[in-house]
C-alpha cells in the first residue's frame, strides 16, 4: 500500500456485489476499506430474501443452513388467467440479516476494514489518487469501487452512464406479511400481467404463518403502492383469505435494475458493480463483485489502475453474463408489451409440460423455446408480434 493512502481500494456500499469485491480484493493482497451508510451490516435488513440455487451457483458461494429460513421446491409462473408453469429448482427463503452477518465475518477474516454508519459525501480524483469525503472524515485510495445500489450517486459523480436503459428500473414494494398457514406452500410464485406492468408480482412462503408479497413495476413511476395494495387484495381472494386476515408486518421500497443492461462500468481508477451497474440479483451480483474485486486487486498490484487495464472487468463479466442479460431484457419487454390474453396464450403452451429440454445458454434456450412453441401450439407464435409494438 502507498504510504500516502489509507487503502489501495475503497469499496462504497455493502451490497452483495460490494461485499464480494472487497473480500476478493483483500484475499489477493490489497488493502481494502469498505464504507457503508448503514449502522451495521444487515441492520436494517435488505428486503431481498429469496434466491434459487441455480442463481447462487453462478457465484460458487455455498448456501448455509444458518441463514436459511425455508426451503422451496421451485417456482410457479402464473398468467393473468391463472395458468401456471411449474419449474422445480431448489429455492431458499433466507434471514437477510443473518446472511449479511455471515459475510461481514467473511470480510473481517479477509482483513477488510469495515466502516459502517459512514455516508460518502464526495469522490474526487486528483494526482492519480482518490479523496473520498465521508461523514467520518476523508479517505485516500488508489482505486474506488462503487457498489452503492441503483442510481449510484458515486457513479453519477464520476459521470458514468452505468446502464443502457436507466428509465427501465423496476420500482418495487415488498412486505413481510403474517396470516394462518400463508408460509406453508413449497413453491415461490411469480404472477405476470397488467396488474403489475412491466414485470411481476410475487409471493414467497417463509414457512408457518409468514411470507413476503411484492410488486415490481416498470414505467409507472417510483410510487407503486397502489399496485401493491391491489396485489394484496387480489392475493387474498386467490388464496381464500378474508379482507383483514393478512397482517402487514413491514414494508420496503426500492428498485431492481433487471431490464436496464450494464453499460459503462469503469473509468481511470474507478469501477462500478452490482445494482449500481445494472447487475441484478443476489447471486449474479455476487459473481460480478468477485470479478470486479479480482481485477481491481490485480490492477493495484501491477501499479496500473487505468481505464484500459480495468476494462478486463467488463470483458470478463460480459463473457459470463451479457447474453443472459440481453435475453432477459427481451423477455421482459415482450411481457410488458403483451396483452393479458397474449400472455395467457403463451403460458398455456408450457403449462403442464415437461420443460427439461429447454436448457443451455440463454441464446440456445431462446431458440429452443421458440421451437417448443412452434411444435406444441404454432398459433401462439402470433403473440410474439407484441415485441414489434412501439410503446
Amino acid at each position: 500500500m502507498n504510504t500516502n493512502t489509507d487503502a489501495d481500494i475503497v469499496v462504497i456500499g455493502a451490497s452483495p456485489a460490494g461485499i464480494m469485491a472487497a473480500r476478493e480484493a483483500a484475499r489477493m493482497g490489497a488493502a481494502v476499506i469498505l464504507v457503508d451508510s448503514k449502522q451495521d451490516m444487515g441492520h436494517p435488513p435488505h428486503p431481498a430474501n429469496t434466491f434459487f440455487k441455480f442463481m447462487m451457483d453462478r457465484s460458487g458461494e455455498p448456501i448455509l443452513d444458518k441463514y436459511v429460513v425455508n426451503r422451496l421446491r421451485g417456482m410457479k409462473i402464473i398468467s393473468p388467467g391463472g395458468m401456471a408453469v411449474d419449474i422445480e429448482t431448489p429455492g431458499f427463503f433466507i434471514d437477510r440479516s443473518m446472511f449479511d452477518t455471515h459475510y461481514r465475518d467473511e470480510l473481517v477474516n479477509a482483513g477488510v476494514d469495515i466502516r459502517t454508519g459512514s455516508e460518502v459525501l464526495s469522490v474526487i480524483r486528483a494526482g492519480g489518487l482518490f479523496r473520498i469525503s465521508t461523514s467520518d472524515g476523508v479517505l485516500v485510495s488508489r482505486l474506488v469501487i462503487a457498489a452503492d445500489g441503483i442510481e449510484s450517486k458515486t457513479a453519477a459523480r464520476m459521470g458514468l452512464k452505468t446502464t443502457q436503459y436507466p428509465g427501465d428500473i423496476a420500482w418495487a414494494m415488498e412486505s413481510e406479511v403474517r396470516a394462518p398457514g400463508i408460509g406453508e406452500p413449497d413453491m415461490f410464485e411469480y404472477y405476470i400481467g397488467k396488474h403489475s406492468p412491466g414485470w411481476k408480482s410475487t409471493y414467497s412462503p417463509a414457512g408457518g404463518d409468514r411470507a413476503t408479497l411484492g410488486v415490481y413495476v416498470r414505467r409507472h413511476g417510483r410510487d407503486v403502492s397502489d399496485f401493491f395494495d391491489r396485489w394484496v387484495e387480489r392475493f387474498a381472494k386467490l388464496k381464500g383469505y378474508g379482507k383483514d386476515d393478512i397482517e402487514i408486518i413491514a414494508r420496503y421500497t426500492g428498485g431492481d435494475p433487471i431490464a436496464t443492461v450494464p453499460h459503462q462500468l469503469v473509468a481511470d481508477g474507478f469501477m462500478v458493480t452490482g445494482g449500481a451497474a445494472g447487475q441484478s440479483g443476489i447471486g449474479y451480483g455476487m459473481r460480478a463483485g468477485q470479478i470486479c474485486g479480482e481485477v481491481a486487486a490485480a490492477a493495484v498490484t501491477a501499479d496500473d489502475v487505468s481505464k484500459k487495464r480495468l476494462r478486463e472487468y467488463p470483458k470478463r463479466w460480459g463473457g459470463e453474463f451479457a447474453s443472459e442479460y440481453w435475453m432477459g431484457r427481451i423477455g421482459l419487454e415482450l411481457v410488458r408489451k403483451m396483452t393479458n390474453q397474449e400472455i395467457d396464450t403463451v403460458v398455456s403452451v408450457f403449462a403442464g409440460r415437461d420443460l427439461s429440454s429447454l436448457k443451455g445458454t440463454p441464446l440456445v434456450q431462446g431458440v429452443k423455446t421458440g421451437l417448443f412453441v412452434a411444435r406444441h401450439k404454432p398459433g401462439a407464435l402470433w403473440a410474439y408480434r407484441a415485441l414489434l409494438r412501439r410503446k
